[in-house]
């Protein structure tokens, strides 16, 4: 078993500089780094929670087509970044008040959860405050068995 400290950044490819930390930018990411944007190299964007997003560019194919969710055909890869909020009420109230469009939405034993999409599709999960989603989908998997 690997000795894993915690999670450190995730990396997503976008296709428009401006719109892209602009997004990120409302959500309360800041941008700390440029390592070389137009070479494919990060912009490295941090939250005062301490979650690191490396945003590479620029993409080259599918402008604006999450090929991983909008397709009917299911390629691998990372699907979505999963938040944990301390608020579902204000996260929602932000969310409509900023013009971003909520694309799902789910609600288990007390924890609401909301989905939207960034300028290139990528999902965001924004997981309310209650047990891990971890847990609730074990607690779901293990109650039909």
């Amino acid at each position: 078993m690997l000795d894993i400290a915690n999670f450190d950044h995730i990396g997503i490819r976008i296709s428009d500089r401006k719109a892209s930390v602009a997004f990120y930018q409302l959500l309360g990411f800041r941008q700390i780094a440029d390592g070389g944007y137009e070479n494919g190299h990060p912009l490295v964007m941090l939250h005062p929670s301490g979650i690191n997003i490396n945003l590479l560019g620029p993409a080259t194919e599918n402008q604006g087509h999450n090929i991983l969710m909008d397709e009917p055909s299911k390629s691998p890869g990372i699907t979505h970044l999963a938040l944990k909020m301390k608020d579902a009420e204000a996260t929602e109230a932000f969310v409509t008040e900023n013009g971003i469009e909520i694309t799902g939405r789910r609600e288990f034993r007390g924890t609401k959860t909301i989905f939207i999409r960034d300028p290139d599709r990528n999902v965001l999960e924004l997981v309310g405050p209650g047990p891990s989603v971890a847990d609730l989908i074990a607690e779901h998997v293990h109650a039909d068995r």
